[in-house]
């Protein structure tokens, strides 16, 4: 395997986000892009992001008017990763909604680490190429997801 350097830039906003769950964060996309075979030095964007702030965020851009979770907008198009020959690749934005992944937490009945570790993995997934529009892809990426987790409960008992 080769060696690859990579690195998150945090935006946190108005939220809280602790030393721990950056640490986590940064766990959870790199083992996201380890197991699946990515390795170029790259870096990507991790906003935190209010209720109002997401459901409009999700409205313009997926023409879906109600909050959600995470919203992923990857940088590549039909050629590869869009970038400049010889820098580190930058895969794109995810925006997370803390609140939102509060509320999932309570419902799904796990940890709100739990579910913001999943929701990293997932949306790095879908910077990498992932989707969950057709079932085979669907089914592709939610392997990957419990391949991923896996690994991540093997390290740490609150997943």
């Amino acid at each position: 395997m080769k060696d690859f350097k990579f690195d998150i830039d945090f935006d946190a906003g108005d939220f809280d986000l602790s030393q721990i769950e950056e640490i986590r964060i940064k766990e959870a996309v790199y083992l996201s892009l380890v197991l699946t075979g990515f390795s170029e030095d790259s870096y990507l964007s991790y906003t935190l992001v209010g209720k109002e702030f997401m459901q409009e965020l999700n409205k313009t851009h997926k023409n879906k008017n109600y909050v959600t979770d995470v919203l992923s907008f990857p940088q590549y198009d039909d050629e590869g990763f869009i970038g400049i020959e010889g820098e580190d690749i930058f895969l794109g934005d995810i925006v997370i909604c803390p609140e939102r992944l509060q509320e999932q937490a309570g419902k799904y009945g796990h940890s709100y680490m739990r579910e913001l570790l999943y929701i990293s993995v997932h949306s790095t997934l879908h910077l990498l190429g992932y989707d969950h529009i057709e079932e085979e892809d669907k089914r592709e990426m939610r392997e990957m997801e419990k391949k991923i987790m896996a690994k991540l409960k093997e390290v740490h008992d609150d997943l």
